[in-house]
């Protein structure tokens, strides 16, 4: 949980796995209520991050300073976890590919025979971009 110089509001992040989505909620410390809630997939860049209010609860004005607080945090984590989706379209797709197939990660083991795999899909010069993107490490290692 990431609190609000005002310690009135925070923001709280988790993921979601079978949403293949990071939620970030902007809570309102008294009364522990989630005010707005920002999803940002990761893994389909066919979906595009959405902000939702709650529709349910009353009426409440959230302060210009709190709420541009809370959409820097999500401009953030959009810029973090999808920066592999501004590659090249041929790039994405194989990227997306491997994330799905390894569920973003590898093991050393198996390291060298997908590194093969890629090497052949991609131009080396591509491949560190690559494979940061699909698994977060170099090629030397994690």
């Amino acid at each position: 949980m990431l609190a609000h110089p005002s310690g009135d509001y925070a923001i709280t992040e988790m993921y979601s796995v079978p949403d293949d989505a990071w939620y970030l909620e902007l809570d309102l410390v008294r009364g522990q209520r989630a005010l707005v809630t920002a999803i940002v997939p990761d893994e389909d860049p066919a979906r595009e991050p959405t902000v939702c209010f709650d529709p349910r609860g009353p009426h409440l004005d959230i302060p210009y300073e709190v709420m541009r607080w809370f959409m820097d945090r999500v401009d953030d984590e959009i810029r973090t976890s999808r920066a592999w989706m501004r590659q090249r379209p041929e790039l994405v797709e194989v990227i997306q590919g491997l994330r799905q197939e390894h569920m973003g990660a590898i093991d050393d083991a198996d390291f060298p025979h997908v590194l093969a795999q890629v090497r052949a899909a991609v131009p080396e010069a591509d491949l560190p971009a690559v494979i940061e993107a699909a698994f977060g490490r170099t090629l030397d290692g994690p």
